[in-house]
């Protein structure tokens, strides 16, 4: 199981990174959000983040022309698209880049789930909001995986309310290409290593 450690945003955050080496981080590229940085701070993070470790960017309603030019900038590796964007937004910013897109889902019923599942996207994040911290109710995930043989036919991440005490009952029940954890392994609002340790340490049991 992947693990993505969301909402960096200080030199300190990219050091705890390199030092436990989730699979992706996250930056938010678009204004408004408690955890939102500018161009020119993710353009300084990234350059200090391991060249292993894939530096998503995370954007709100943001055009197709912008997304597409911070992935051909070379800020970000992959795109995070958290608003309403559509499946032309999603098909341009692929085209344009050839870079990863990853379109989030709020879930709200299963219609909702397998509405997207057919996206030109190269992952789902099911999620319960835009940053809510709160889980949402994963029976609508199980019962739709239920349906398709136990795997959905796209690779998607679980988002909303991770932390690691919920990691085994994630991945025993969902079985998630990736987890995204932000407030998980945050104190106080702060990114804090020891819990970034845990949860890295965590999903790597279930690494296939």
């Amino acid at each position: 199981m992947k693990i993505k450690i969301c909402g960096l945003r200080r030199p300190e955050d990219v050091n705890y990174a390199n030092e436990v080496k989730p699979d992706f981080v996250g930056f938010i590229l678009s204004e408004g959000f408690r955890r939102s940085i500018k161009l020119e701070t993710a353009m300084k993070l990234k350059s200090k983040l391991d060249p292993g470790i894939k530096a998503v960017g995370v954007f709100v309603n943001e055009s197709p022309e912008y997304v597409a030019k911070c992935l051909e900038d070379g800020i970000i590796d992959a795109a995070q698209l958290h608003g309403h964007e559509s499946e032309e937004d999603i098909l341009y910013v692929k085209a344009k880049t050839g870079k990863p897109v990853i379109k989030v889902v709020k879930v709200e019923d299963r219609y909702v789930v397998e509405a997207w599942l057919d996206s030109a996207a190269d992952y789902l994040l099911f999620d319960s909001g835009t940053g809510t911290g709160k889980t949402f109710d994963w029976t609508v995930l199980t019962e739709v995986l239920a349906d398709y043989g136990g795997s959905l036919p796209k690779e998607f991440f679980l988002a909303g309310g991770i932390t690691s005490e919920i990691l085994d009952q994630a991945h025993e029940q969902i079985h998630p290409f990736a987890v995204d954890i932000s407030s998980g392994v945050e104190t106080d609002g702060v990114k804090d290593l020891e819990k970034m340790k845990l949860a890295v340490s965590m999903a790597r049991k279930y690494d296939d």
